[in-house]
């Protein structure tokens, strides 16, 4: 077993069907031939038979040069992971009864996430008896929140989890930057 993903592209003796839909090299409409007379089409221009279209009736084959076909296949597949952006979640913590400057210093903090674009989970654990005064932490993240808006949308509103409660920020992306 090979760890290896094997290209699944039918070509020249490997295409099971017996007749196929046949574009030239050169894009014109070949009609419907047999495999066998693909196959000797293309090999007098000295390129493959590729079947671009297996699920057609019949199915659609090109004569192309296969080398160049997977190269241009893979710069699309790379070109296409290049755009994906990966989503980070950065997570702040806080308690219930925190005081102004730890509170503005974890602000701080969330504020660069958002800048970089991650998302920010803020969350307050409960310890002890703190858990039946749920309001305290409830009011601490609505206002991480509000100080957070010109930055940050809430994903989740705050929300309990056992002894923890949490709120979700995502990152207001300009669409025009990209």
């Amino acid at each position: 077993m090979s760890t290896i993903a094997k290209d699944q592209t039918q070509i020249n003796d490997r295409i099971r069907a017996k007749e196929l839909r046949l574009i030239g090299h050169d894009g014109e409409q070949l009609g419907v031939k047999t495999k066998f007379e693909a196959i000797e089409i293309a090999e007098r221009v000295n390129l493959d038979v590729v079947l671009v279209a297996p699920n057609a009736k019949p199915p659609v084959a090109k004569i192309m040069d296969y080398g160049k076909f997977k190269f241009e296949q893979q710069k699309k597949e790379k070109e296409a992971r290049k755009k994906q952006k990966v989503v980070t979640v950065k997570e702040i913590r806080l308690s219930p009864t925190i005081e102004d400057h730890d509170f503005n210093t974890k602000l701080k903090n969330a504020r660069k996430f958002l800048e970089k674009e991650d998302k920010v989970k803020v969350s307050i654990r409960f310890r002890g008896r703190a858990i039946t005064h749920k309001e305290f932490g409830q009011r601490v993240l609505e206002k991480f929140a509000e100080e957070c808006k010109d930055l940050a949308t809430v994903e989740q509103k705050p929300k309990m989890d056992g002894r923890s409660m949490f709120l979700m920020l995502a990152p207001i992306v300009d669409k025009k930057q990209n």
